[in-house]
């Protein structure tokens, strides 16, 4: 293709690059905002052109479009920076990400069945020049069944192109051919047999509006049932929702039954469902952050109050979860926060979202070793919120702790677990008195704060409080310190020395605990 004209084919890439989650309003829409970009492979085989057919496969029930903007590398690239990157691509097109939620189970993270398959990624029709470009203008919009679904300009990114290139080369050559898919915008959901999907990028504030026209891909029904010999097609009501974009939406599905409305994971659910720790629960991305032993430790040496007073020298002073208290006097709690989002009770809403296996349950049921489960309750005290029995879980399958700015049932007994469970106090009630269990892993407002899945949460007889994964490692390391000079206060005033001067430490008395540091 030359600089300036406009191709209508793709050729085969060497490899295919796509980047998990890139656009803001995807990233709010799963309720985590990633500091770095990830990624995973896709097969060349999974190529497909504008007008072709991709097969569902027998027994899944979950295949989802990404509409997606996808450059294509024009010379061979290493270690190249983000400013010169742009000049890498010699064109972009319009891509369709597809994946099969009901593989995810059998690819912990790599997408290897799931997004992987043969037609999985249609490219096309029409290649933009790069040089044409300018890749802070651009636009990417889906169709399902011709009613527009998804629409956003890269405006929008968290990663601009120049840094995800930038990153990649890092490490790997970038050839002639290659592909990176850029992620996708909110709006993802379920394609069915029958559908017909187009995604079309263009830039519309550019001289000519380059399009590269609408790249069409009609669903079909595989017909050849997966062997014995590998992972079938399973799903649960945790897939589903991350396969239709939320669970309002797949709710909706089932009431135009376009999703199946006997669908539950009370009995489908697999032992290899739940995301483990040290992946996004929303894309199956390995997180970049990991809260090590060694971490862990080190945060559970110094007080919340120390680390709040961290955190306020940083300008976060609003991260403690105010007015809970521990059912355990004593513990100390640490881990990643897995999250659990009540709604005002409504009687129609908790008739459609409060029975069977709901978002309380399948908080509880998948909340893995490590992870503390933040529940948002709106600081309602007048029912409860957890009981024994689903604390009882909690603690078997490993979490580190409990969180509610509601009430806790069964009060007695859920103190006596080894569990620590921090709450507004004990009430009787049960949930539906006050609350309907409305969804899981998104970002929520909890005793005041805002808690992001994967955020740390520390809790001990001074509160709780929630510490973003990007401030862990200073704000711990000057903990420690200030625990060091907090302790050498305290053996000073023991000692018989006045604290005017001292507490704070003035000049003096910070040479003098820094030359008994220098001696220990």
């Amino acid at each position: 293709m030359s600089n300036d004209a406009m191709s209508t084919t793709v050729s085969t890439p060497g490899k295919i690059i796509a980047v998990h989650l890139s656009y803001r309003s995807r990233a709010e829409q799963r309720g985590r905002i990633p500091a770095f970009p990830s990624y995973f492979f896709k097969p060349a085989s999974s190529v497909a052109a504008s007008g072709s057919t991709l097969e569902r496969p027998a027994g899944a029930e979950l295949l989802a479009f990404e509409g997606e903007i996808a450059l294509i590398i024009g010379t061979r690239t290493r270690r190249v920076s983000p400013d010169d990157a742009w000049a890498a691509i010699s064109g972009v097109t319009a891509a369709n990400d597809f994946g099969t939620y009901d593989l995810r189970t059998a690819d912990k993270g790599s997408n290897v069945r799931s997004k992987g398959g043969d037609g999985f990624t249609p490219l096309g029709p029409v290649v933009i020049p790069a040089a044409r470009l300018n890749p802070s203008a651009l636009r990417v919009r889906t169709w399902a069944n011709g009613v527009l679904v998804q629409e956003d300009t890269t405006d929008g990114l968290i990663f601009s192109f120049g840094q995800i290139i930038a990153d990649l080369s890092q490490l790997m050559t970038l050839e002639p051919g290659d592909v990176i898919l850029t992620g996708t915008p909110a709006g993802s959901s379920v394609a069915l047999p029958g559908d017909v999907i187009e995604v079309e990028v263009d830039a519309p504030t550019q001289p000519g509006a380059p399009t590269t026209g609408r790249l069409v891909t009609t669903i079909t029904e595989g017909a050849t049932e997966f062997g014995d010999y590998g992972n079938k097609p399973s799903a649960d009501d945790h897939q589903r929702i991350e396969a239709w974009g939320s669970e309002e939406v797949w709710r909706a599905a089932q009431a135009d039954g376009r999703a199946p409305a006997d669908a539950t994971a009370a009995d489908e659910m697999t032992a290899d469902a739940p995301a483990t720790a040290a992946t996004d629960v929303t894309t199956g991305a390995t997180d970049p952050f990991e809260l090590t032993e060694d971490l862990r430790e080190r945060i559970l040496s110094v007080g919340v109050a120390t680390l709040s007073s961290q955190l306020r020298r940083r300008g976060y002073n609003d991260v403690s979860i105010d007015g809970v208290s521990s059912n355990k006097p004593g513990a100390h709690m640490v881990g990643r926060a897995r999250t659990l989002r009540f709604i005002p009770f409504r009687p129609d809403l908790f008739a459609s979202h409060g029975g069977g296996f709901n978002a309380q349950k399948r908080a509880f049921d998948t909340v893995n070793p490590g992870e503390v489960l933040v529940v948002e309750a709106r600081g309602e005290r007048g029912t409860g919120t957890v009981g024994d029995v689903l604390a009882l879980r909690a603690q078997v399958r490993g979490a580190a702790g409990i969180v509610t700015d509601g009430g806790v049932r069964d009060f007695d007994i859920v103190a006596s677990f080894d569990i620590p469970t921090f709450s507004q106090g004990a009430h009787p009630a049960v949930l539906g008195r006050r609350h309907v269990p409305w969804e899981t892993d998104v970002t929520i407002a909890c005793g005041g704060a805002s808690v992001q899945p994967g955020d740390v949460i520390v809790g001990d007889g001074d509160g709780v409080i929630v510490i973003p994964v990007a401030l862990v490692a200073e704000v711990v390391a000057d903990a420690v310190e200030q625990e060091r000079e907090d302790a050498f206060v305290a053996e000073m005033v023991a000692a018989g020395e006045p604290v005017d001067g001292l507490f704070p430490m003035n000049a003096a008395w910070k040479k003098r605990y820094l030359d008994t540091q220098e001696t220990r």
